[in-house]
């Protein structure tokens, strides 16, 4: 399957008349979509923004919560993994409000592509103003059946991108922006060799304890017992 198939302006136009996207569509698919999901009281999801394809920007941690909160957790995750998404949709909801919204943790969330299609998922997200990120993540978890198992992914996955005001141009540079997805892969390896993750999601607790799985939110809890949770 060919993940770098560019999106020509035919393609845009039965997007635009498909999904009904004009802006008004957009604006209008979104309040949908919170409602159904229940995302709107985590985070602001996606509105019309400019993406930033800096390595700089790419690199930069993506934390949410207090900043001294004594117990940091880095989730290492793949967006096309089913465990991360089951994980994303039933359990983090527990973990945002009764742990990082109290301010007893702050959480990271560091990218982990196990193939192409999650790599320019990810890609996509990353190149989000900082605080439209975990909206963006959350979005395409909740929908990544949807996407994920497409006819043609990326066009589905251009479908989001436009919802937070991407361009056909700048989905297919962003698509297709080599360094910009070695740094993720980069990122990947890095977080591989260091703590040896070989399977998503996997979460390291202060940069000491690793553990791995789509854990309940009383089996994550119970992970932090020792750390006075």
């Amino acid at each position: 399957m060919n993940y770098k198939k560019k999106i020509t302006h035919t393609n845009l136009t039965y997007f635009k008349s498909h999904y009904n996207l004009n802006r008004r569509g957009v604006i209008s698919y979104l309040s949908a979509a919170a409602t159904i999901t229940g995302l709107s009281s985590f985070f602001s999801l996606p509105t019309l923004a400019e993406i930033n394809n800096s390595l700089e920007h790419i690199s930069k941690p993506r934390i949410i919560g207090k900043t001294n909160a004594s117990i940091h957790i880095t989730e290492y995750y793949s967006m096309t993994c089913s465990h991360c998404r089951d994980f994303h949709n039933k359990t983090f909801p527990d973990v945002k409000t009764k742990l990082i919204d109290t301010g007893k943790i702050k959480f990271e969330l560091s990218p982990f592509p196990l193939d192409g299609l999650a790599l320019r998922a990810h890609a996509l997200a990353r190149a989000l103003p900082e605080n439209k990120y975990f909206g963006m993540v959350t979005l395409l978890m909740s929908k990544q059946d949807e996407w994920k198992s497409a006819k043609d992914p990326l066009q589905s996955l251009y479908r989001y991108a436009q919802l937070a005001g991407i361009s056909a141009n700048e989905f297919n540079g962003l698509m297709q922006n080599r360094p910009l997805l070695e740094k993720i892969v980069e990122i990947r390896q890095k977080s591989s060799v260091k703590w040896q993750i070989s399977a998503t999601p996997s979460f390291v607790i202060n940069n000491k304890k690793v553990i791995s799985g789509n854990l309940s939110f009383n089996e994550f809890i119970a992970e932090l017992a020792e750390y006075g949770i």
